[in-house]
């Protein structure tokens, strides 16, 4: 039923309802037919199968099948670290999803607890949940709407429905049918929706929807029916699991049928297999990718982001558009006058006294004017104009008022002049021009269309003079014949960082698009000034929206960047369409309206000032600041720790794979094992885990946000790091092994101590190069990253514990290097330190020749 054009009787007819609502018996029966007027929530995931969940990862499962390998072979501490890090994992996850799981919980305490309804032609008060289609419901200021109504009655009534369409001024109601078919929610000014707020006035409607039927239950629908995506960190973790379960079976594989065909026994090889799979399982690296998104989550929080799922922190580094709300976060939430265009001559200072004096504002306790938005920013313009309201009201006292009512659109207020009165009325330019003079009223109206097409909300000023007091006291006798002294334009205006965000978007390759509740006009001007949308740039409104097909709107997303008065299931439309497209969408968002979009956003975020329960429940992040500016650091961030995670990434690839050829190779060339169990598993834990921590907090790059969006089905191998990982694991256990053979030519006893060492300072002068994928080391400083630093100084004074303190000797099967022996050593595992910047070099190179 479309309630808002049918009349107030076609209404009441259709309800079987009337003036005097309905009997008790008959909202019983109505109660019985269509239930509670409350929210259904589906049935929630139990806690065990959450936790359960959290297993399901490939990944995951290949570390419990090398836990269970490394228990059964005897490696047992193996074992018990691969575990507990499988737990740790486990237990952040979960947390991580029964906190999400709260957004309908949020939604269910916009409710109202009680409704004053009209039953029988008596006015009774009853829990909001009882009430049922019919039923009549009186309104007051402050009292939040219990259901969807159909206005009968309106008497000053604006209601707040930002939490609902996102506008930001409460919106004045009215009762007439409207002609328009499929208006804006926020366009059907006859209606009142359930959840929003009564800011001013009184008015009577009757119940047109109640629970799952209403406004808020749509959005409740959707959001049941969304699926919130994995995230691309999530994505690529899991392909990478998949691919280097495969390459380690291959490889062990090949290790055992090299082993047969030696002719060495056929349990030894399977053990050797299986210890060489442990090894090559990268153990640490969910554990730091879980400590490297805590870390970053952390520093978000001191730039006013708050994250809420560890996940969203690297999905901000994949961001490649960013779909943001008008109100509060690209402007002020503070409405302003941005022009204002007095009358020529003597009549002059009554515009600037107008302002002050037809307002119904006033200067709070702390000298802040208080009350509605526009009359506030009237008051603070007179102020700077030098016309002090406090002073005007004193001088010029309110001896009469026509307040302001949605019909007039005007408001007039009286006030003594002299020996007679004047008469200042504010309201709608075409309200006042109906009842002002001709004289110049052309070239108002054209300032007026001017002011319009700018996008600003336009208030013209009018005045008449009275000798007497005006008897009757009415509208027909006051608002008539009028001198229009002026008009102003408002606008809620841009922040100034913002306009700063949006140029670094372009820089980053990310695309800003404007969403909002507001008038295209209003939305139009903010994004031309911001630089979201250029001189033809294209408005598409929500009516507009809802008649393209999916077909259309797919063909025609990229290319718009500003939509205005749109409905919440089109803000979801809006988000699937640019995903379809190929598209990573960060959605921001602070009403119940955006909750559905910024569940089914790569990342959602919600504002922490002004947002309601609903949307920060349904985020990914909240921004403590409502600010755009904020987002825009956010994404910064997580492209660097996206770099970090591929900096570790690859460091502890490159280590495995220098065990892998170590190990795998030395048989091959008829030498013993180079290294022991208790040598990887060391090796494993402090020179691999504590450096590649360290390398989570590696500052940005300079080049952080020069670089396009990363595409969301890119590989963790992308740009060279699979290829990295093997001719450095290959050149790494290349050295092992030939200082394996020097050693033992040169019968020197110590051959394996100096295998182990080797590997471990390789590994500990290839994390100093991999700082960066492109500067050198002599150019980021040993000193940019202190965390690194002192790690690689730990875990070699570690190494040389094992080798040089008697008692750990035993337990590590090492022998005390000579300071010769030492220093070959640290010279031959410079190698690949110098290897690596040589790399480096020529990829600089090559970048500038392309230049």
């Amino acid at each position: 039923m479309i309630w808002h054009q049918l009349s107030i009787a076609e209404t009441l007819e259709n309800l079987d309802s009337s003036r005097f609502g309905l009997s008790r018996d008959e909202a019983a029966r109505r109660l019985e037919v269509h239930g509670f007027n409350q929210l259904q929530e589906a049935p929630r995931r139990l806690p065990s199968a959450i936790l359960l969940g959290q297993f399901a990862d490939f990944m995951i499962v290949v570390l419990i099948a090398a836990a269970v390998i490394a228990g059964v072979i005897g490696e047992w501490v193996d074992s018990l670290v691969i575990l507990a890090i499988v737990i740790l994992n486990a237990i952040i996850g979960f947390v991580q999803e029964y906190r999400a799981e709260e957004a309908l919980a949020a939604l269910q305490k916009l409710a109202a607890p009680l409704a004053t309804v009209v039953r029988s032609g008596q006015t009774m008060i009853i829990p909001a949940v009882e009430l049922v289609p019919g039923d009549l419901v009186r309104l007051e200021a402050g009292m939040v709407v219990p259901a969807d109504l159909r206005l009968l009655e309106a008497a000053q009534l604006r209601i707040e429905e930002a939490a609902l369409t996102g506008e930001s001024l409460p919106v004045e109601k009215q009762t007439n049918p409207l002609k328009t078919e499929n208006p804006a929610l926020g366009d059907r000014s006859n209606l009142a929706f359930r959840g929003t707020i009564i800011r001013y006035g009184r008015g009577l409607g009757v119940t047109t929807a109640t629970g799952m039927t209403t406004e808020i239950g749509r959005i409740a629908a959707l959001l049941e029916s969304g699926s919130r995506l994995a995230s691309p960190l999530q994505r690529r973790l899991a392909a990478f699991g998949k691919r280097l379960s495969l390459i380690i079976l291959a490889i062990c594989a090949l290790v055992f049928v090299a082993g047969l065909w030696r002719g060495e026994a056929p349990l030894l090889m399977l053990l050797t297999a299986v210890s060489l799979a442990v090894a090559a399982i990268p153990e640490a690296l969910p554990a730091v990718v879980t400590i490297a998104l805590a870390i970053g989550a952390s520093k978000l929080v001191r730039v006013n982001a708050l994250v809420r799922k560890l996940p969203a922190v690297e999905t901000l580094g994949s961001v490649t558009v960013i779909c943001s709300d008008k109100t509060g976060t690209l402007t002020l939430n503070r409405m302003t006058v941005e022009e204002a265009v007095p009358i020529e001559g003597e009549s002059k200072t009554f515009f600037w006294q107008a302002m002050a004096l037809c307002n119904d504002a006033s200067s709070g306790a702390d000298g802040e004017p208080v009350g509605d938005p526009t009359e506030t920013a009237l008051l603070l313009c007179a102020e700077a104009a030098g016309f002090a309201p406090t002073l005007l009201s004193q001088s010029y006292p309110r001896c009469g008022e026509l307040p302001f009512d949605s019909e007039r659109r005007r408001m007039t207020t009286l006030h003594p002049e002299g020996q007679g009165y004047i008469a200042l009325t504010k309201g709608a330019p075409e309200a006042l021009f109906a009842v002002a003079t001709a004289d110049g009223l052309a070239h108002w109206e054209e300032t007026a269309a001017r002011l319009a097409d700018a996008g600003l909300r336009t208030l013209a000023f009018g005045l008449r003079r009275f000798v007497d007091y005006p008897e009757p006291f009415n509208v027909a006798m006051v608002e008539a014949e009028l001198t229009i002294i002026g008009l102003v334009g408002m606008l809620d205006p841009p922040r100034a960082e913002a306009a700063v965000a949006v140029a670094e978007c372009s820089r980053a390759g990310i695309v800003p698009v404007m969403i909002t509740g507001d008038h295209a006009l209003t939305a139009r001007s903010i994004a031309a000034r911001l630089g979201i949308l250029g001189v033809d740039g294209r408005v598409v409104s929500g009516p507009e929206l809802a008649r393209m097909t999916e077909a259309e709107l797919a063909a025609q997303v990229g290319a718009i960047r500003v939509y205005a008065r749109i409905a919440p299931e089109q803000k979801l439309r809006i988000v699937a369409a640019l995903q379809q497209q190929g598209g990573c969408v960060a959605m921001t968002g602070d009403g119940v309206n955006d909750a559905p979009a910024l569940k089914q956003a790569d990342i959602g975020i919600a504002m922490g000032q002004g947002g309601t329960d609903v949307a920060r429940e349904a985020a990914d992040m909240v921004l403590l600041d409502d600010n755009f500016a904020t987002i825009v650091g956010a994404v910064r961030e997580g492209r660097r720790i996206y770099d970090n995670i591929r900096k570790f990434t690859r460091y502890l690839l490159t280590t495995n794979a220098g065990e892998i050829v170590a190990v795998a190779c030395a048989p091959l060339f008829g030498l013993p094992l180079p290294l022991l169990p208790i040598h990887i598993l060391w090796i494993n834990l402090m020179t691999d885990a504590l450096p590649a921590l360290a390398l989570s907090v590696e500052p940005a790059e300079e080049d952080v946000m020069a670089r396009p969006p990363r595409p969301t089905n890119e590989s963790i191998f992308a740009h060279g790091l699979g290829w990295h990982a093997f001719w450095v694991g290959l050149l790494i256990g290349v050295l092992v092994l030939m200082t394996q053979w020097w050693a033992i030519a040169s019968d020197d006893r110590h051959w394996q101590t100096l295998a182990f060492s080797v590997l471990c300072f390789t590994q500990l002068f290839h994390v100093l190069a991999i700082r960066s994928e492109r500067a050198s080391l002599f150019t980021l400083g040993l000193w940019t990253n202190r965390p690194l630093l002192g790690a690689v100084l730990l875990a070699a004074a570690l190494q040389l514990l094992v080798i040089y303190v008697p008692w750990c000797q035993p337990i590590f099967h090492t022998s005390p290097l000579t300071v010769g022996e030492l220093a070959g050593v640290l010279a031959v595992s410079s190698l690949v330190f110098w290897v690596v910047e040589a790399e480096k070099w020529w990829r600089r190179r090559g970048k500038n020749s392309d230049s």
